[in-house]
């Protein structure tokens, strides 16, 4: 009897084992087929991706260019190079240059002499392979009532026949390279760093695109990608770098490097040697026989928002004497916006 009872029991547990058992596998069952169909959903707009925007088992996995070592960059730099002479059909070179020992840059500006032609904006979109089509600009000039230092009336789409205006002063405005960045500090991912020689770069495949730094500038000199960026093969300067102008890709952000692709082999950026007024000054700052250490030291020179406490590269001055150059020139086209 007894038995008869135990054998009944257990029966009657292996049935609910079996229900129970039953029941977990179609409840998995239906949370597993939501969780594909998520998945699925999820996965659905790489279909309208072209092959070239899905990245590489080797892009994917690459590693920090901080963590990099020097088999790991002499494998990187020749898949991009390769790639930039797939898509564009140019023979290129890509370096890597170092920061310079006992090397701090930084950038002064003549405000009596910058006469708002823009040709710098067109040398830099030039030497950095920037997009044409949108076209991408890390300068940008505002044009200034005299008397008046409040950039939120400035104009940087002016368009007249000739520059400058008398009743007008220009104010080109780029990325600072603060010595504390707040672009540097926003970054989740470590994208973005300052180099010993004060240089802000981007690891542009590092870069996530959220855009954060964009926000955190206070001197809009970010630029994000929203496109594929467009640049003609008889465009692209071949001559280019890692951390500064190699064609960059959609969905990522980009900045001035203050051309560290020239400046860190002993030339001067590109917006500098086009400017026909000599407005731009350049150099490094720890050099006391350098022009910048002598405007620092002789000239009255300001700080664009100096409230923020970025500590700014990039200063700004006046001659007292006033300009030298008052015959107007017609400006540079680049791309009319400004």
């Amino acid at each position: 009897m007894g038995d008869s009872r135990e054998q009944d029991s257990a029966a009657a547990a292996a049935r609910n084992s079996a229900e129970l058992t039953r029941r977990g596998f179609l409840s998995h069952g239906v949370v597993a087929l939501a969780g594909t169909s998520a998945v699925a959903a999820a996965l659905a707009p790489l279909a309208d991706l072209n092959r070239d925007d899905i990245p590489t088992i080797a892009e994917f996995l690459q590693k920090h260019y901080k963590e990099m070592t020097a088999e790991d960059k002499q494998r990187v730099f020749a898949r991009i190079a390769k790639a930039v002479e797939s898509r564009y059909q140019v023979k290129t070179k890509l370096a890597d240059p170092p920061p310079l020992d006992g090397v701090e840059f930084v950038y002064g500006l003549n405000l009596s002499r910058c006469i708002g032609c823009r040709k710098c904006v067109h040398a830099c979109v030039e030497e950095n392979n920037q997009s044409r089509a949108p076209e991408i600009q890390y300068i940008r000039v505002l044009e200034m009532q005299k008397g008046s230092i409040d950039v939120e009336t400035s104009d940087h789409h002016y368009d007249p026949p000739l520059v400058p205006d008398s009743a007008k002063y220009y104010m080109p405005v780029q990325c600072h390279q603060c010595a504390d960045p707040p672009c540097v500090k926003v970054c989740p991912v470590e994208a973005t760093w300052q180099e010993p020689d004060g240089i802000t770069v981007i690891d542009y495949d590092w870069c996530i695109g959220c855009r954060y730094c964009e926000a955190a500038c206070p001197y809009w000199a970010r630029r994000f990608n929203f496109a594929e960026p467009q640049i003609a093969p008889d465009q692209i300067n071949p001559d280019i770098a890692y951390l500064s102008n190699r064609p960059r890709a959609k969905g990522v952000m980009e900045k001035c490097t203050y051309c560290l692709h020239r400046t860190r082999v002993g030339r001067m950026p590109a917006c500098l040697e086009v400017c026909p007024t000599g407005s731009r000054k350049f150099g490094n700052v720890l050099d006391p026989e350098s022009e910048v250490a002598y405007i620092l030291r002789h000239k009255r020179v300001y700080v664009f928002k100096e409230d923020v406490g970025t500590i700014p590269r990039f200063f700004y001055y006046f001659d007292e004497r006033g300009s030298r150059y008052s015959e107007p020139i017609a400006p540079a086209d680049t791309g009319g916006s400004g």
